[in-house]
């Protein structure tokens, strides 16, 4: 299952009720057109099925089939190994500082200005 695939379907799981291709594109910052063509890839392969919609009679529910959510618990299971394995034998101390740098990091870029640093290179490119 490929990374798109398997967001998709989680977005698809974790709805408390069935969105059209549109929502979910939507809540995952992703365009319509994307989902769309993942969602027909999925539903070709039988890990999804699209219901009427009855607040709109074109934009169909998109619904994870029981072979969907199958391969998403799959998905999931595969990726806890995974992360249980990056994190095996790293403190909770070694978490909290790479999470203290990191939001340090994220408040930095929020505040910093990209305009004025282009600037500054700008001029220094052009002496």
């Amino acid at each position: 299952m490929t990374s798109a695939r398997w967001q998709v379907l989680g977005a698809i799981a974790l709805s408390p009720v069935p969105l059209p291709v549109a929502h979910i594109a939507r809540n995952m910052g992703l365009t319509r057109q994307a989902v769309q063509r993942l969602v027909d890839e999925m539903r070709a392969d039988g890990l999804v099925r699209l219901e009427p919609n009855p607040h709109h009679r074109r934009a169909m529910l998109v619904v994870a089939t029981e072979r969907g959510e199958a391969a998403y618990r799959v998905a999931i299971e595969r990726q806890e190994r995974w992360t249980d394995t990056l994190a095996a034998g790293l403190s909770p101390e070694a978490f909290e500082a790479a999470s203290t740098l990191l939001r340090e990091m994220r408040e930095r870029i929020e505040r910093s200005e990209p305009a004025a640093a282009i600037g500054t290179r700008t001029q220094t490119q052009g002496a």
